[in-house]
């Protein structure tokens, strides 16, 4: 294959790492595998317009890109537009796509696992036409992230520190919301202090990612009116990623969900793939089963294929 490889410098690890000593060892690696591969370093604010141009071109076949989450799921909204494959170098704070695909969190291990890998189709999904791979949410969520942002930090435990204190500023003043939904023959309206609709149902970790990327679902996920002590309640479950079994939490498995918020703050955010953005007043998610084409370890979609056709039987 064609590759062009775009690694984030201000993204997590590559901060300390040696990058000129990362570009020769990811052209060698690719090198070895028989693919024709390109490395290239930016900025956080160069690098998505650079995927853009490449992705374009006609002469590649894919891109592989290195760095945290935003990186990631930016990536893969330019792959899935223009129909090229996507190589996942987990660089980030929680790098959970790449968790999903289950690429190894070791910048250089990766290489070599997409390098000697093989190409396979998973899901993606969207909101209002707005590509995701992890996550929409309103409430709860969007509440921590605007509260984390408030805070000034330079580096991931930085990062870390400052979700902290934002979950602790949620479990005091949650949100409490009235949302209509649609999502498969259900039509409800809700009162509600958290939304949330996940690129295939999350499995039972405490990061909340998918498990599998090939369901063909989305997982949709509301919380009733939660007080101080009910949001402690629910964070507990979701550090013990045992999320299912909070009663004020209601699951389903949609192909598509219809969200309305009747009565939308102007000032109300939600959160995509981790970053915070205005809420529309109507926000429409669908899966698109097996558009995104991803790089991942060789062999594994087979197993990931053979474990599905058995758990039904299970």
């Amino acid at each position: 294959m064609k590759l062009v490889g775009f690694f984030n410098r201000d993204g997590g690890t590559f901060r300390t790492t040696d990058m000129q000593a990362y570009e020769r060892r990811a052209e060698a690696v690719f090198g070895e595998a028989g693919h024709d591969f390109e490395a290239l370093v930016f900025s956080g604010s160069e690098i998505v317009p650079a995927m853009q141009r490449a992705a374009r071109r006609d002469d590649i076949d894919g891109i592989v890109a290195g760095g945290g989450d935003g990186t990631i799921s930016a990536a893969a909204s330019i792959a899935w537009k223009n129909g090229v494959a996507l190589g996942v170098v987990p660089a980030g704070t929680m790098n959970l796509f790449a968790r999903s695909l289950r690429v190894p969190l070791d910048i250089w291990t990766a290489l070599e696992v997409l390098a000697f890998g093989e190409v396979d189709n998973v899901d993606i999904a969207s909101a209002n036409g707005r590509p995701f791979i992890h996550q929409f949410s309103a409430g709860l969520h969007a509440r921590m992230v605007r509260y984390r942002n408030a805070y000034t930090y330079r580096s991931r435990l930085g990062k870390m520190r400052a979700s902290t204190r934002a979950a602790f500023g949620v479990v005091l003043n949650p949100p409490e919301f009235e949302v209509d939904f649609e999502a498969g023959d259900v039509r409800e309206r809700r009162r509600v202090s958290a939304v949330s609709v996940s690129n295939n149902p999350f499995g039972e970790n405490a990061l909340l990612y998918a498990d599998s990327l090939t369901g063909g679902e989305l997982g949709f996920y509301t919380a009733k009116p939660l007080k101080p002590l009910g949001v402690a309640r629910l964070a507990i479950d979701l550090l013990r990623g045992k999320v299912r079994e909070n009663a004020d939490v209601m699951i389903m498995h949609p192909a598509e969900v219809h969200l309305h918020f009747p009565k939308l703050h102007s000032k109300a955010n939600c959160v995509m793939d981790g970053e915070l953005l205005p809420l529309e007043r109507d926000v429409s998610l669908k899966l698109h089963p097996g558009e995104l084409k991803v790089l991942v370890q060789e062999g594994l979609a087979a197993q990931v294929d053979e474990a599905e056709r058995r758990e039904p039987a299970s």
